[in-house]
């Protein structure tokens, strides 16, 4: 699964570590010029994030350790986490808000947007600067980051520069944020931009899972840690990952943006695992990193790339519950990765709620699953073809089918995982399980972490 986030701008971390790096090379002559209270004031600043797929909060955590290094202190919390008190006492605060879907705040900021942003409370104190997260691809492009600029404004908070908005991995953008992030610590403007560190990963394999599929071609690739950049480099140790953790490659090319795909396998299956779908664009032709992944030639292929870990899509608290696993497409990865730490933990409290096209072509690692449910490792499998009944079916018509089993895990203390398309299924399935649980229940079960999503 390709996911975006918006979605997901690797290169961005790396600037911003690099920045980092700059102020601790020179802090000692800061300090002796300036004393200890930077430009960003002697009191801590506050570094608030809304990030639905763990980025937002990786830029807001370099931001941290960028002012820590100038000598500023900093206080690092997620949107939700907030309270208007917290804003109209904190003096200067960065904001990094990512959108999701069509034009959606991140669940981590939701609490934020209904208890907070639906007041006016008087912020005529607060001095702020904001870096917000996009995609032009979607019609409402940076639609929270904006909303919540606009908000402070009308609250009275003043702007010390102009909202930063980053389509993606717009090394523009990112050098104009990093530029502004500078200035905000008292530091003199850093010399150009620094490329992220990042490993090499070379595909062993890629397999066609879907063929004749009306879709596009899906494939199940493999990729190994290796040496360098070479397509004979030795292989290296794999990294360490978790269940919900992405792999972010990059493209060829001097400009190529970085591409998030959800992780399907663990360090222990010996190799990184993706599903990954041919995107073509409007002239017909594939996609180049799909094709690089896909293509007869992808075997040997080697890129840059990282593991990057996705805190939102993890199992933590949720590891001794019972979970409902809802998702579509090459969303399947994310979530078989799930299945695959629970399988290894013995725990089959777990229910799947999967949707394709058609069963004879899209039956995605349907063997593996297959396996799971005899050996008692997956409670419910419901596998949801869109095409192969008299009408359409999808998984949020599964979801009001099963209401009531919903319900009953829910109450069991079930925690609900969804992956998959932000713009058709995503929306679908979340309205669902709002009108089966009820939109408070379903607010408490987010705040909670109990309902989590990965969609893009």
């Amino acid at each position: 699964m390709i996911t975006l986030e918006l979605p997901r701008l690797a290169a961005a971390a790396g600037v911003v570590a690099a920045y980092a790096a700059l102020c601790l090379r020179v802090r000692t002559s800061f300090r002796k010029r300036h004393g200890t209270a930077a430009a960003a004031g002697s009191g801590t600043v506050l570094v608030a994030y809304g990030s639905q797929s763990g980025l937002g909060r990786e830029l807001a955590e370099e931001a941290v350790r960028a002012l820590g290094a100038a000598g500023v202190g900093a206080r690092l919390a997620a949107l939700g986490e907030l309270s208007a008190a917290d804003l109209q006492t904190c003096g200067k605060a960065l904001f990094v808000a990512s959108t999701t879907g069509e034009g959606d705040p991140p669940d981590n900021a939701a609490a934020f947007v209904d208890r907070i942003m639906g007041g006016r409370p008087q912020l005529g104190a607060l001095r702020y600067g904001l870096l917000a997260l996009g995609d032009r691809s979607y019609a409402r492009y940076c639609a929270f980051g904006r909303a919540l600029d606009g908000w402070l404004r009308d609250c009275g908070a003043a702007a010390l520069f102009e909202r930063v908005e980053v389509d993606r991995a717009d090394p523009a953008a990112l050098e104009t944020w990093r530029h502004r992030l500078a200035s905000f610590a008292g530091l003199a403007e850093p010399n150009g931009a620094v490329a992220p560190v990042m490993g090499y990963w070379r595909v062993r394999a890629s397999r066609h899972l879907n063929p004749g599929s009306a879709g596009q071609p899906v494939h199940h690739v493999e990729l190994e840690a290796v040496a360098g950049p070479e397509a004979d480099a030795a292989s290296v140790a794999l990294p360490r990952w978790e269940a919900g953790d992405l792999l972010q490659l990059v493209p060829p090319g001097a400009d190529a943006r970085p591409r998030d795909y959800s992780i399907a396998s663990l360090p222990e299956d010996g190799a990184v695992h993706l599903l990954v779908r041919v995107i073509r664009g409007p002239d017909g032709e594939p996609g180049r990193m799909s094709s690089l992944l896909t293509g007869a030639g992808a075997s040997g292929n080697v890129f840059q790339g990282r593991i990057r870990a996705h805190p939102n899509f993890r199992l933590g608290d949720n590891a001794a519950r019972p979970l409902i696993l809802v998702g579509n497409g090459t969303g399947l990865a994310g979530l078989l990765a799930l299945l695959r730490q629970r399988a290894r933990r013995g725990d089959g409290r777990n229910w799947l709620v999967f949707g394709e096209r058609n069963a004879a072509h899209d039956g995605f690692h349907a063997d593996e699953l297959a396996a799971l449910e005899r050996a008692d490792l997956l409670a419910r499998c419901d596998r949801v073809f869109s095409r192969d009944g008299s009408s359409p079916e999808y998984v949020q018509h599964r979801l009001a089918r099963a209401a009531d089993t919903l319900r009953e895990w829910v109450a069991g203390g079930a925690a609900i995982y969804v992956c998959g398309n932000a713009v058709g299924m995503g929306p679908a399935v979340h309205d669902t399980l709002a009108g089966i649980l009820g939109a408070g229940r379903l607010a408490q079960l987010a705040a909670a972490g109990r309902y989590r999503r990965d969609i893009y």
